[in-house]
């Protein structure tokens, strides 16, 4: 029997253990009936047999953490039940952890290849540690293997068409190289076709910072139609509209993705728009880009969860709730996905990203709206 089997047998029959029977079988059934009228949920029950079964939530056990940089770490987590390994690559999830007795959450992009390791449900993330990321700092410098976390199902748009396009332009920076990364391995392990020209361009401080460095050197010398070139900026300056043309000289008839922070994202963004080819980029934003507004904060009501806090003006709903202990829905958290949409039933919102005000009875996106007020919602 396995330690499993045993532990979950001596469970079952410790109700009864100083009750005398010729049956041991008597004593389990005894035991087995004791812990069903007590008030513990189903849930309960499947935790104590195995961390990683739940019929409310999905789950994962982190089993690996190996340091990529000074500030990086790839951590390997496997999945519990309920999650399919069946992914896009290119696609984020959602990742909760427990921290001083409330869980936060944050999407992060994955980096594994989907249904690898031979069946193994495992799957990868890599996080780099942010200044203003208490998330991400803890993962990097503080979570150990063994660790459970609750996990989001993947979600996301930003994947590889199939058939692939003939020629196709990787720009990436920093940690955006994430998602991309996913789409080489899963390029690699599945094969790259003769007829498609692949070039990635990666953008670091320096060799020292970039990630995932060695790894895509023996890539790029790995294939003969792949060209991967890493740019340190300390000595070659920013990768920008103005030069990119002598990087990649036919870029404008590529199809390109093209990850990394707000402001490389926005300056390409504009090179396109300008070559009116905004269709042929595609775009993963890690962060909201907030425009100029202000908003004065207030009290929130959970109607639904029955909790109540006072929150700023500038920490969204959706990490209110988080704060409180409700556990709000979300996907991408940058107001794309419309996973965290829910009724404002009271009072108003603001839209950091547009300014705009919302009002009682409409639809609002938590994950972008900050408070105006004493303001209700059916969460």
């Amino acid at each position: 029997m396995s330690n499993t089997l045993r532990g979950f047998k001596e469970w079952l029959e410790g109700p009864a253990k100083d009750v005398a029977s010729q049956h041991p079988r008597t004593n389990l059934v005894r035991g087995a009936v004791a812990r069903l009228t007590t008030p513990l949920l189903p849930d309960d029950y499947l935790h104590l047999v195995n961390p990683l079964w739940s019929a409310r939530e999905l789950r994962g056990q982190i089993v690996s953490v190996r340091k990529e940089t000074d500030e990086s770490v790839t951590l390997t987590i496997r999945t519990g039940w309920g999650f399919s390994t069946h992914y896009q690559p290119g696609q984020y999830v959602g990742i909760g952890l427990l921290i001083d007795g409330r869980w936060t959450w944050r999407s992060y992009s994955l980096t594994s290849v989907p249904e690898a390791g031979g069946g193994a449900r495992e799957v990868s993330i890599t996080v780099k540690a942010m200044q203003e990321g208490f998330l991400s700092s803890h993962l990097v410098n503080g979570v150990a293997p063994g660790t459970v976390v609750r996990m989001q199902a993947p979600a996301g748009d930003f994947t590889l068409p199939n058939p692939l396009p003939k020629k196709v332009l990787f720009l990436t920076a920093g940690s955006g190289i994430t998602p991309v990364m996913s789409m080489l391995r899963t390029l690699d392990r599945r094969g790259i076709p003769a007829d498609t020209d692949i070039v990635a361009v990666h953008s670091a401080p320096d060799a020292d910072s970039a990630l995932f460095r060695q790894e895509l050197e023996e890539f790029d010398a790995a294939h003969r139609n792949v060209s991967i070139r890493l740019r340190y900026t300390r000595e070659a300056g920013r990768l920008t509209p103005d030069n990119i043309g002598e990087v990649v000289p036919d870029w404008a008839e590529r199809q390109t993705w093209i990850c990394g922070p707000g402001v490389f994202l926005n300056d390409m963004e504009k090179a396109w728009a300008a070559k009116k080819i905004s269709d042929r980029l595609h775009q993963e934003r890690f962060t909201v880009e907030r425009a100029d507004v202000s908003a004065s904060g207030g009290e929130v009501r959970f109607a639904k969860s029955n909790k109540v806090t006072e929150v700023d003006g500038a920490t969204t709903l959706l990490e209110a709730g988080e704060a409180a202990g409700v556990q709000m829905p979300f996907g991408c958290r940058m107001g794309i996905c419309q996973t965290c949409v829910v009724q404002l039933t009271d009072g108003q919102t603001r839209d950091l990203r547009s300014g705009d005000l919302h009002v009682e009875g409409e639809r609002i996106q938590t994950c972008i709206a900050v408070a105006v007020g004493d303001c209700t919602l059916d969460a």
